[in-house]
């Protein structure tokens, strides 16, 4: 099935390159110039992205409130984004991450490594569905034989990407999928902020930033009943147990 690709640029040139190369490689890419023609796309009621490509610094609004508005709706809450700026110093992928990237590449970049990312987000997003190059597929490391996990109330398939809750199917992002299995992985073992902040989003951070805490919020919000598995270590970060300590 072939992916459909949002690319939300309005450097025209840029935008065309991206949108030939993607198409070269099997993708079906459209373009939007400005803040509120990508919205007026996503929600024109036609098929949704299974991507988007998203710049920070547009014409009209910021790429950040394009990210929270497409986050806030239910159609486009789940749809993976990565974000595509000039913007490198670490605060502006910590706050990307922080409104619900999945991913951030930083201009100047290889249209190969932007290739690469997709890929690699996409397979997280829609397992099956986005076959990996001749080069991914040489190095890759197979994960033979995962099985769906019982926990708790939680139902975690991680081979399909799937998590239910007393038997109802939860949608999560790419990263809130991450996240969970990082808590299940680790159960019952405290995980600092910075800890997460490398192994889940990719940062090394020195910087205080509220990126956790904010995707953690939503990870609760989503699993319902669940969400009381993830415990608040006050001053230290976090820990997924299915019995909460009561010292």
């Amino acid at each position: 099935m072939t992916s459909r690709i949002l690319i939300i640029e309005d450097e025209a040139d840029l935008a065309a390159t991206m949108a030939y190369s993607l198409g070269r490689e099997g993708f079906a890419a459209s373009t939007a110039d400005t803040g509120a023609r990508a919205l007026e796309l996503v929600h024109a009621g036609g098929p949704v992205p299974d991507l988007i490509l998203l710049d920070l610094n547009l014409p009209d609004m910021s790429g950040t409130e394009v990210c929270r508005r497409l986050r806030a709706e239910s159609r486009t809450r789940s749809v993976p984004i990565v974000m595509v700026t000039a913007r490198s110093d670490e605060i502006d992928r910590v706050v990307g991450f922080e409104v619900g990237a999945d991913d951030y590449v930083t201009k100047p970049f290889s249209m190969r490594e932007l290739l690469l990312r997709i890929r690699a987000v996409l397979r997280r997003a829609h397992p099956g569905e986005a076959p990996a190059t001749p080069s991914e597929r040489a190095t890759a490391t197979a994960q033979p034989g995962e099985q769906v996990l019982d926990v708790g109330r939680l139902k975690i398939d991680p081979g399909a990407h799937k998590v239910w809750v007393d038997g109802k199917q939860v949608h999560l992002t790419a990263l809130e999928f991450r996240l969970l299995q990082t808590f299940v992985e680790r159960q019952g073992r405290v995980q600092t902020r910075d800890h997460l902040l490398s192994d889940v989003w990719g940062i090394d951070a020195e910087i205080t930033t509220r990126t956790v805490d904010t995707h953690v919020k939503r990870l609760r919000d989503k699993l319902g009943a669940a969400g009381t598995y993830i415990e608040t270590i006050r001053g230290v970060g976090y820990r997924f147990q299915l019995e909460p300590d009561e010292s």
